[in-house]
Order: structure tokens, then sequence, then C-alpha cells
């Protein structure tokens, strides 16, 4: 009977495994290397920044860093990567099937670098075992590969009629599955278990076209670029520590490969073996029995000892499903001998589930009498080891037909499964929260937006961002905030309902998905803002970080779907409310409506008209003067202002916030000094005004600028100005972040003499602090104070304070905002000598700033 078996499990085998051969070669290494990079993952694909990536482009970037070769890739389809290939417009093309019809266009090298087979896959219920189950099919290839030919090849030889659909790219054709346009989709069997896996398809257990790929160039081009990756797959694949197996192992394909190659050798063993066991039976059967038993023998034990080394499970059942073989690996399985496994079925090895599940599989192959191949959970009967399994099975018949067994072959692909599982976490979710990240949150998004347009069902897109994330980071450090995500995260994840979808699209930004909204459309808004409320409320609640109670908020922008025609203007839009909600204050939520679109638009285009304002010079400085107690002037505030050729003048509000925001007021700012530097020069050669000073407002992102310093000290050193005449005016609120690096960059600056202004004194919180700690020279009272100075007790309670810590401190304090005569006959009252404001003068050019002095002070113009 195991002779018997042998025979049976032999043609088995025969029926399942490919044979394959190799060689290899070397070459010198060449300079640059233009290479083409279609998707088709994992053996190729580009990486962020459009680097070959991918087993096939790894293990090229691997070999072009020892060789020293410069690799340029080129993303393209695939039917456009041969055209390229073909026309010398790339060198190289990792991923290519040898066939001898290319052969006569491309060149290959001698060592394969992969083996594939390909395989159809179809959504539930789409089964194909055979070519004839192909007949009226649409079934998507991929246009120019090997699958079309080999396809095109078999329905014509076979008289079957069905549709090619020719793609551009695999993932084409998969997406053609998923909206029906086509039955089945062939695909190399790397790509189509990533693709199935993903999306629930079912792979067919019809296995054909096994392929050898190579790099290939353009015929007779890049010969030793050829050779020398010859060189190098020759050398790694007899080394399992090499880079060729670390890559296979990182993409999860080294298992695969070792097992295929180990299948392949002991298929060449099995054939050899069972190809002299029948020579020899011929030569036994025309001797004695004796000799012919003695020969049966000797190739039964050698079969036995072949089968018990190869990796896989091996096994034999009867009618009855009771085992009438097994190989050792199976015996090791079950922790017993052969002999007892020998004649009891699975219920006495496996658990009750299991041993169900294995039986009605079996009783469907030898019903149908057709090879079935199907992925298997198996767990023994005291639970100790649950396992899955690749299992082919066939059945076995007697010279009439009759089936009397089945044979199963059955790999263990545990780790792979393991693998592809860590590999599936990796590339859809988030390594720190465990939240999907961005790429699973816009497939997810993709599906809504698309049942959103098909039934209107209702849903909303929810971007959550932190508020002031970034000062716990630095305060407390990364490690905490990541802690703090990590929390934020779990509650979050338990306060939503079980159909939507949180995601963490990076840093401290999530974003939440909501579905199953009420169809109404006004009750669907009031839902999204009940949850968007309770997230407020979630992230309000006190955490515990490094023992101290420590309270976040968040600014949530909101966008229903309906609010955008694809995903990408949903994202944008979602967005775009969030930074309304943080623009406003924070800690609160708002939905996206169309004014939001039309700020940021009129903002765009200010911001481009202020940009092209710098270089055509539509930038101006006005000058208000500053008088002093005999009203003589004492100087000037330097005021920027801008004329728009069409739009005429632009008000400082409307564009110096834009300018900040951009970073534009940097270079203009630094244009102001510039300017005002010069003047300065220009009147300390004029006895009249010699004495003048000029007051220049400083922005934060400027007082804040590492460079700020040093390019003060340069315009200074050019236009020849003293420095004593210029008044630099700070607010406090320039000093409420990074405050070190700011007084740093004050007390830098007065040490050159520079003087310096509190602007808006008295309106901020903590301008007593700073009294103490900067070196001011003036003092400036607010404008608000002065409007209501004789309406108001309290304004003029706080004038008189502000003049008596100025005289205390013996620092000049100036009036600004003097519009009547009446106010500045208050302040005059009260102590104040120097003043601004419209009663006096109103800013303008510079002319009309000399025509302000006495004749006898003016400038000699």
């Amino acid at each position: 009977m195991r002779l018997l078996a042998g025979f049976a499990f032999a043609g088995c085998l025969l029926f399942v495994f490919p044979a394959i051969s190799s060689s290899q070669s070397a070459v010198e290494p060449v300079k640059t290397l233009v290479v083409g990079i279609y998707h088709n993952p994992p053996k190729l694909r580009a990486a962020d920044d459009g680097s070959p990536s991918g087993i096939l482009g790894e293990l090229l970037v691997e070999i072009a860093q020892r060789e020293g070769w410069q690799l340029q890739a080129v993303s393209c389809d695939w039917i456009y990567c041969l055209r390229f290939l073909l026309e010398g417009e790339i060198d190289l093309l990792p991923d290519m099937a040898y066939t001898e019809q290319r052969a006569e266009s491309f060149s290959f090298h001698q060592v394969p670098a992969l083996y594939s087979w390909s395989q159809l896959y179809g959504q539930g219920g789409v089964l194909v075992t055979d070519i004839e189950d192909l007949a009226n099919q649409r079934i998507a290839v991929l246009s120019g590969s090997v699958q079309q030919s080999y396809l095109e090849q078999q329905l014509q030889q076979q008289g079957l009629v069905a549709e090619l659909v020719p793609t551009e790219s695999l993932a084409e054709g998969f997406a053609l599955l998923q909206a029906g346009r086509v039955g089945l989709v062939a695909a190399n069997h790397y790509f189509g278990q990533q693709w199935a896996s993903r999306h629930q398809l079912q792979a067919s257990p019809w296995l054909f076209q096994p392929s050898q790929l190579f790099y290939a160039s353009r015929h007779g081009q890049q010969l030793d670029v050829l050779q020398q990756i010859d060189s190098y797959l020759e050398r790694w694949q007899q080394q399992p520590g090499s880079p060729y197996y670390q890559i296979l192992s990182r993409w999860g394909a080294a298992e695969l490969e070792s097992s295929r190659q180990q299948h392949s050798r002991n298929l060449l063993l099995l054939v050899i073996s069972l190809l002299l066991l029948v020579l020899g039976g011929a030569l036994v059967l025309r001797w004695q029995v004796k000799e012919k038993t003695r020969h049966l023998q000797a190739s039964e034990t050698r079969l036995n000892t072949i089968l018990d080394t190869v990796d896989a499970y091996i096994f034999i059942k009867d009618t009855q499903l009771c085992y009438q073989y097994v190989n050792k690996k199976v015996a090791e399985f079950f922790r017993c001998s052969p002999e007892d496994v020998i004649g009891h079925n699975d219920f006495a090895f496996f658990d009750h589930t299991t041993a169900q599940q294995l039986q009605a599989n079996d009783r469907e192959i030898l019903e149908r009498g057709e090879r079935k191949v199907r992925e298997e959970e198996n767990t023994t009967n005291d639970g100790r080891l649950t396992r899955h399994f690749l299992s082919v099975k066939i059945p076995l018949r007697k010279p009439d037909g009759q089936i009397y067994a089945l044979c199963g072959i059955s790999t263990d692909v545990t780790e792979l499964r393991q693998q592809q599982k860590a590999i599936h976490q990796l590339a859809f979710y988030d390594a720190l929260t465990g939240l999907p990240n961005r790429r699973l949150l816009l497939d997810r998004l993709q599906q809504a937006f698309a049942l959103h347009q098909r039934q209107q069902q209702q849903g909303a897109l929810m971007f959550i961002d932190l508020d002031h994330f970034k000062d716990l980071n630095d305060t407390l450090g990364h490690a905490v905030g990541d802690e703090l995500l990590v929390d934020i995260a779990n509650r979050l994840q338990q306060g939503i309902r079980s159909c939507d979808t949180l995601a963490r699209l990076g840093g401290d930004e999530f974003v939440l998905l909501l579905q199953e909204l009420p169809d109404d459309e006004q009750r669907a808004w009031q839902r999204v803002q009940v949850i968007a409320e309770k997230v407020l409320q979630l992230i309000n609640q006190p955490v515990q970080l490094q023992l101290q109670p420590y309270q976040l908020s968040a600014s949530i922008g909101v966008a229903m779907l309906s609010d955008g025609d694809s995903v990408d203007e949903l994202v944008q839009r979602a967005d775009m409310a969030m930074y309304d909600a943080k623009g406003r204050g924070r800690n609160r939520v708002r939905f996206f409506n169309q004014q939001m679109q039309v700020d940021i638009t009129e903002r765009t285009i200010l911001t481009n008209r202020l940009r092209q304002a710098m270089e055509k010079g539509e930038l101006y400085l006005a000058y208000q003067p500053q008088f002093d107690q005999q009203q003589g002037i004492s100087g000037a505030e330097v005021l920027l202002r801008w004329q728009h050729p069409e739009h005429g003048p632009y008000a400082p509000a409307d564009f110096i916030p834009i300018a900040e925001a951009t970073g534009l007021i940097l270079p203009i700012g630094q244009w102001v000094l510039q300017q005002s530097c010069r003047l300065l020069a220009d009147w300390a050669k004029e006895p009249g005004c010699q004495h003048w000073q000029l007051a220049v407002n400083i922005s934060p992102r400027q007082l804040h600028d590492t460079h700020f310093v040093e390019q003060l000290t340069a315009i200074l050193q050019q236009t020849e100005a003293p420095a004593e005449n210029l008044l630099l005016e700070i607010t406090e609120s320039q000093l409420l972040e990074d405050t070190e690096l700011a007084l740093r960059h004050i007390h830098q600056l007065a040490a050159m003499g520079i003087r310096f202004a509190l602007d808006d004194f008295g309106t901020g919180y903590s301008s007593l602090q700073y009294l103490k700690t900067l070196p001011l020279k003036q003092l400036k009272i607010d404008a608000s104070f002065v409007r209501d100075l004789l309406k108001d007790s309290s304004d003029e309670a706080i004038v008189r304070t502000i003049l008596a810590l100025g005289q205390s401190l013996e620092l000049e304090v100036i009036a600004e905002g003097v519009e009547t005569a009446d106010q500045f006959k208050a302040l005059y009252q009260m102590g104040c000598r120097q003043f601004q404001g419209y009663y006096l003068a109103r800013p303008g050019s510079l002319e009309q700033l000399y025509q302000s002095c006495p004749p006898n002070h003016r400038p000699d113009r």
C-alpha cells in the first residue's frame, strides 16, 4: 500500500511543481543608468522620493551602491516602460519575464532574479480551475505582458471565446474588477496576492505561465551591466544571509522563494527517482519475481527517504478519509510515529471544528474529482498549536478512472501570513497610536464619498488639530508628547461610534470620518455638531504628564461630504475649516462654508499681488511727525504704504498680517530699515535735523529671525547712519514666543546704540516685567487710552500711571493718536511732553514732513 501511495504522490508532485534553471556572469560598473519603474509591488515600485523600491528595485540599488552606479528612476506604466526601453529612453527595466519573442528586442542576463507564476483573481463565486472556465469571461490583462500572450494562445488553441481587456497597469485591472467591468484579472502572484488579501478577492487554484524574471536592456546594450548583475545574483543566491535574501525577507517573499527553490530541487530528484523506478520496473518484469520485488522495495525506500526530507506535509487518505500514508513532517506535527497515524481520521489529531472543516473539504474533492488549492487554519486537538497551511489536494484514480484516495501536499505559511500582516499594519496603520494612517483613511474616504454620490448617504470629515502641542513637545520632550498622543487616540477611539474611522495623519493631527448619519441634511449636521462637541470634551479632560495635570484643547474643522466635488476638495475644505477655528481663538468647532473659500481666494490673490508689489516698487514709506513740548519736530514714525495701480491703496491692516504669515515681512522689513537708515544718514549732515529720530515698527518675525542683528548691523555700516537716532518699536506680543532669543537680540542692538520703544503700552498683561528687563528708552501711550481720555476716568488714571512710571524710570513717554486740541491740552497738563497724532500732523511724504518744520529748521533741499 505504501508503494502505491508513493507512485500516487509522485503523480501529484508532477502535477504541481515547475522546473527552473539559472546561470550568471559579471560586468564592470557603469556611471549612470536610467531605470524604468512601473507599479508592481512587492516586486517593483517607486519609493516616496521616486527611487527604485520593491524586491527588484532594492536589489538593483544594493548592486548600484557597490558598483558606484548612479540610478535615475523614471516612473511609467508597464506598456510605456517597454516602449521607452525599446526606443533607448531608459537603460534598464527590472521585472521582465523572459520569452523568446522578447529576446529578439531586448537583452537579458543569465541568472533569474526571481521566479513567478500567474493566477486569475475574481470576486466571490468566480472560480477557475482550468482554461475551459474562461469561456465567455471578460478578463483584464496587462498590455504587452506574458499573461496576455499566454491566454490569447490558449484561448485560440482551445477554440474558446473570451474577451481580454488590456490595461496599462495591474492596479487599473483590479480597479476594473472592483467596478464590475471585468470578471477576472490575470496577474503575477506577487502583486495578485497582495491585492486579493487587501480587497477580499479570490485567487483561482489554476496556476499558469511560470516565469523567470530578469533585468532587461535594449538589445545589444548595457551588456556589461547585465553581466555584473549576474555575478551578484550567482554569488548572493548561494549565501542565505546575503542582501538578496535580506531584501526578500523585508518584502515577505523569502519564505516563498526558498520554498519554491526547495520544491524545484525536490521535484528534480523525484522525477529522476521515478524515471529510474519505471526503468527498473520494466527490467525487473523481464526477470524473476524475486529480483522485481527487491528493486521495488529499494525504490520505495528511496522514495520514502525523499518524501521524509521534503519541507512539506504530505499525506494520502482513502475514501473513508482515514490516513493511508504520511511523511515524517506530518508525524512530527501530530507528535507520534507514522505507523500511529495510519488508519485514523482527522478527529484523532485536530480539534472538532478543524476536523469537520477538513473532512468537508476532502469529501468535495472525492465527490467532484477535482484538484483544489485552498488555505486552511488547523488547530491540534489539545489546543497546543494553530498553523496556517496552503494545501494542494488532488483525487487519485485507478486505471478505470475510479477514485480510490486523495493526495495532499500542505505548506506551512504561518510565518508568511504573519509577515504579510505586519507589512499590512505598517502600510495602513500609524506606528505610534495603531490608528489608520493617511493611506487607509483616503481609501475609506473614497469609498464613503462614492457611496454618498450614488445614494446621497450623508457623512462628514472632521480634522482635529491639538492646540499648542509644539509647546508641550518642546517643554516636556518628544517622549511625553508621544505619550499624550497615544492617550488622546485611546480616548477618541473609545468615544466614537464603531461605524466611524479615526485616523492619525501625523504630528498632532487626527481625522475622524463619520458615516451612517441621518438622511436629512439638517439632522445630519446636528448629529455631527454633537459628535464634535463630544470630541472636544474628550480632549479637554486633564491628563497626568510627569506627575503634573495637563489640560489640552483642540481646533476642529468639519466638512460635510456634500461640501466637495472630490475627495481632495473635501480634505482641503475640512483643513480650511480647522485653520479657521484656530484663527478664531482655538478650542472650538468650525464647519466649512463658502465664505471661507472666498477669504482664502482673496488672501491668495492679495499674497501674489504683494509679491509683485515688492518687485514693481509699489510699496512706499510715509512719515508721521513726532513733536516735543514746544511743538517742534523731534523726529517721525515710519509707516509702510501700498498703492496698487488697479486696486488703489491697500490698508496696512489688510496686507501686513499676510506679510507676517507668509514671511514676506522679512524682505519688506529689511527694505524699510534700509530706506530709514539712508534717511537718518542724510539728516545727520543737515544742521537743522541732526537730532531727529526715526521710529520703525519691528515685526515679531523680524525680531525672532536669527539673521536680524547681523542684517541690521550691515545696513548701519553701509549707510553710516547714527544708530542712536534709530528707534525700534516693539510690542509685548512679540516677546511671548521664544522670549530668550528676542531679549538677546534687543540687548545686542542696544549695545550698538540703537534705542527701543515699547509700543501700545498698557494693552498687554506683563508690561511691568518688561520695563525691568528691557533696555527701553521710550514708552508709547496707546491711542485707545488717548481717544477716551476726556470721557473715561479709567483711561485718565492709566495715562497718569504711565507718565509716572516713565518719570520714575527715566523713560521718555510719547502719546500717540492725539486728534483734538482738548486731548493735547489734557495730556500736557498731566505732564506729557511728546506727542504724535492728526491734531499736530498727518502722515505724509518727506516734503510734507519738512513743511511741518519752522523755515529756519528745514533741511536744505
